[in-house]
């Protein structure tokens, strides 16, 4: 279990973080929702190592992440794919995908694991040998997902995997959120498409300017009326 308590995290001036305090469960998909500039991917980015808190506590299965190097944080466990995908461009499909398992001893287990990624991807497989910057956008998301997964993590991070891309790969990603989740990987996901994110949901929470304003299960935020108003589209009836 991701543990985080009490998180103040600043930029220079600006505080980006005001006491987070969240749970994300094993075995869960826990949303994060919320405008841009919430601290959302703030969060995430704090978790894997890359952005350093002010103070608080972000404990993963009891052990205590911050002051780690990020190839510890790697090794126990945590996983991210970024926003905006962050591939090498210059490299190919498959040396995208052995750069994620660049920790990995257990050579046997990193080829089942690639070929794991395949079958999830199978257009992956297809342009192996192709650069990763001559990819779609699709195609690139699929294969940053992809990266992360062959460090064979317990908890997937995802920062925007929809972002930019046509409805039809977005329901393709999020049906592998899905699988993946079901295969034992814990899912941490930060997304814009606050509909599709809250259906796929165990629980979620709602940043507003670096401080968590609400929470529950993804149903039950999904039926709430301020978040329908300002995450979902509904108009705001009123009844004056």
């Amino acid at each position: 279990m991701l543990e985080i308590k009490d998180l103040h995290v600043s930029y220079g001036g600006i505080q980006a973080l005001r006491g987070v305090s969240l749970n994300v469960p094993d075995g869960k998909i826990v949303t994060l929702i919320g405008a841009n500039g919430a601290g959302k991917s703030t969060l995430m980015r704090t978790i894997s190592g890359l952005v350093k808190a002010q103070s608080g506590s972000i404990l993963w299965n009891g052990q205590e992440l911050l002051g780690k190097p990020i190839d510890q944080i790697v090794a126990s466990g945590i996983a991210m794919s970024p926003e905006g995908r962050r591939v090498f461009a210059d490299l190919t499909v498959l040396e995208n995908l052995k750069i994620g398992a660049y920790l990995r001893k257990d050579k046997a287990e990193t080829e089942k694991d690639l070929e794991w990624v395949y079958s999830l991807f199978p257009r992956l497989k297809e342009r192996s040998w192709q650069s990763a910057g001559t990819l779609s956008g699709g195609e690139q998301q699929m294969l940053a997902v992809g990266r992360a997964l062959m460090s064979k993590p317990k908890l997937l991070m995802l920062d925007e995997p929809s972002l930019g891309l046509a409805p039809i790969v977005v329901r393709e990603i999020f049906d592998i959120i899905r699988t993946v989740n079901q295969q034992g990987i814990t899912v941490l996901l930060n997304e814009q498409n606050a509909n599709m994110a809250l259906k796929v949901a165990d629980y979620a929470y709602v940043l507003e300017t670096g401080t968590l304003t609400l929470s529950g299960t993804g149903a039950e935020l999904l039926t709430n009326e301020q978040v329908k108003v300002a995450y979902l589209g509904k108009k705001r009836v009123d009844r004056t």
